[in-house]
């Protein structure tokens, strides 16, 4: 496994990320447990989750596996750049989300409790709260730093505007601020190239991305009578719709001798600006089969091919719709 400073800190953690969001409503527990274990065999020191996963078995229930799983001692805990997020709604009442001052408290001592832990390595901020100030926002992050309860900041789902108004402010007050922003970002989905890749760069934060599949669509074509993903992916309509371009992408791949799984984590990793995708594995065998991605190097070429077949926003901004 190779690893990289998460964004301008001083922590290390693996070019890949595992993400979590699976376990307990598809992924059952005793199969979660066995991918955590297999992940720090691995290699793979950072794992993420948010509060709100678990969905239909209950919010929460993923981070309580986590929890459960860490309590098995073995040192877990303190192998695992552990980040998790705060910001959806967790029950009915009306502070029971977004960004308050009461609402990150709250969600970071649940948080805690669920994990079975004293802290969490990156804390995020699952969406941007347009409603809430940034003042008051840093004010409940530096508390939380200083408690010892949090140690590195992140955002997710933010513009790069978002990103430029919360290291503004938390440079007013002292404060280090995001190291991390976490986006979707695929061959598929590339408009954070417009601004949101150029912020974070400016701003010293590693990019982490979501979705680098694009729920499945990237990991294989299945040239069945159906049409439909080989992995069931969650939008088999998006299979009729670029149908085109994944046969060429899926071409490529084969000359190339790679899975277009693979291949997809690749390009991802080869943009100095991102820190770690994350990848979702259900099975033992996707997430072993997800590393072959850190050793392909993609040569001037094969990148060319890939800007052809999935053509991104056309550069950073302005430039890209202007001069």
């Amino acid at each position: 496994m190779n690893y990289t400073h998460l964004g301008r800190s001083g922590i290390k953690v693996s070019r890949l990320c595992l993400g979590t969001m699976n376990f307990g409503w598809v992924t059952e527990e005793r199969d979660s447990f066995a991918i955590m274990d297999a992940a720090l065999d691995l290699g793979i020191n950072f794992f993420d989750t948010a509060n709100v996963y678990g969905w239909s078995k209950h919010k929460g229930a993923t981070e309580e596996i986590m929890g459960r799983w860490f309590a098995q001692g073995g040192g877990r805990r303190d192998k695992v750049v552990l980040a998790t997020k705060a910001y959806g709604n967790m029950g009915e009442w009306p502070n029971q989300s977004k960004l308050s001052a009461w609402h990150i408290r709250q969600a970071c001592n649940d948080s805690l409790r669920r994990l079975q832990t004293d802290h969490i390595d990156l804390y995020q901020m699952h969406h941007i709260d347009r409603e809430t100030p940034w003042e008051e926002i840093w004010q409940a992050m530096e508390l939380l730093v200083e408690q010892g309860k949090v140690l590195y900041v992140g955002s997710s789902n933010f513009a790069g505007w978002h990103i430029a108004q919360a290291q503004a402010a938390a440079a007013s007050r002292h404060f280090l601020g995001l190291v991390s922003e976490q986006c979707k970002y695929s061959l598929v989905a590339r408009t954070v190239e417009l601004e949101v890749l150029p912020a974070c760069r400016a701003y010293g934060l590693g990019v982490i991305p979501w979705s680098p599949l694009d729920a499945g669509l990237l990991a294989g074509f299945e040239k069945a009578t159906t049409g439909r993903r080989a992995n069931d992916t969650e939008h088999p309509e998006d299979v009729e719709k670029y149908r085109h371009q994944l046969e060429a992408y899926e071409k490529l791949c084969r000359q190339l001798g790679e899975k277009p799984a693979d291949m997809a984590l690749a390009w991802l990793l080869h943009n100095p600006v991102v820190t770690a995708p994350i990848i979702g594995p259900r099975t033992l065998e996707q997430l072993r089969g997800n590393l072959r991605s850190i050793e392909i190097k993609l040569t001037p070429e094969t990148l060319k091919r890939l800007d052809e077949i999935w053509p991104g926003p056309g550069g950073e901004a302005p430039e890209a719709w202007a001069w």
